[in-house]
């Protein structure tokens, strides 16, 4: 090694130990200092930057929630503006009129008695005198006549009932009889119109025959009151002979010179004729 740079080499470690030692009486003094409350505290450089921002950034928060707000303020409606009118207090209500009286009750009338003079009535005052009662029978009775009724009817005759006899009593009306029944001695009153019973064209194609007995009740005029089936050949045969029978007429049945209902019994025979 060259002695220069000896020479060089421990001039640099003096002048860093030089270096070293300064920094650290520096230190101390700014520890004294602080402890004294002689330091200053200079603001650093990169402070001012983020106030800058921090107060720019509330700005235009601020700004995003005004500028809607100022909007909806232009947009909501105009609320409507409540007049009222105060008008004066009604006057008031009349008062009612008074009751009407009630109705006088009509007073009864006071009757007075009316004295009545009679030849009975017993006198008020006393007579002066009593004058004798005629002799004879009193007053409202008849003598009667001999071996008359004690009670009895003046004019009356002896041995009568009193009061008269009864009138005598209507007599019954006649025994309503039902009609006479045709047989035996009584014979059937002349027919004086027949009706002959139509044959149904169905009956015929379904070769319907048979016999069929009615019972007719015949009123005094001689004409058909009711009719009745008593055998049945069919209900086509059965409706043919009723409407048949009831246009019969008969001549009237006079009993001791009276007309009497009358019933018979009357039969019909439907058959048929099949060609060979």
């Amino acid at each position: 090694m060259h002695p220069r740079e000896n020479i060089d080499l421990a001039d640099a470690s003096t002048s860093g130990r030089a270096l070293a030692l300064m920094r650290t009486q520096e230190r101390e003094t700014a520890m004294f200092d602080l402890v004294t409350g002689k330091a200053r505290h200079i603001p650093q450089h990169a402070t001012l930057p983020i106030v800058l921002s921090t107060t720019a950034q509330a700005l235009a928060l601020a700004a995003v929630i005004a500028i809607p707000m100022l909007f909806v303020a232009d947009q909501m409606p105009e609320m409507p503006t409540m007049m009222a009118f105060v008008a004066a207090p009604p006057p008031p209500a009349p008062p009612p009129p008074p009751p009407a009286p009630a109705p006088a009750k009509p007073t009864p009338a006071q009757t007075r008695p009316v004295p009545t003079t009679s030849a009975f009535a017993a006198p008020v005052i006393a007579p002066p005198a009593i004058a004798a009662e005629a002799p004879g029978v009193e007053e409202g009775f008849d003598e009667g006549v001999p071996g008359g009724v004690e009670g009895g009817v003046p004019g009356g005759v002896v041995g009568g009932v009193v009061g008269g006899l009864p009138e005598p009593a209507p007599p019954p009306p006649p025994p309503t009889r039902g009609p006479v029944r045709i047989g035996g001695q009584i014979e059937a009153p002349a027919l004086i119109r027949r009706v002959e019973p139509f044959y149904p064209p169905l009956a015929v194609q379904a070769h319907l025959q048979g016999m069929v007995i009615l019972v007719a009740i015949i009123d005094r005029e001689g004409k058909v009151e009711d009719v009745t089936v008593l055998r049945s050949a069919g209900p086509l045969l059965d409706r043919e002979a009723l409407l048949a029978v009831r246009q019969w007429r008969y001549s009237p049945l006079v009993l001791n010179g009276i007309r009497e209902r009358f019933t018979l019994t009357v039969t019909l025979s439907f058959h048929l004729e099949i060609g060979k």
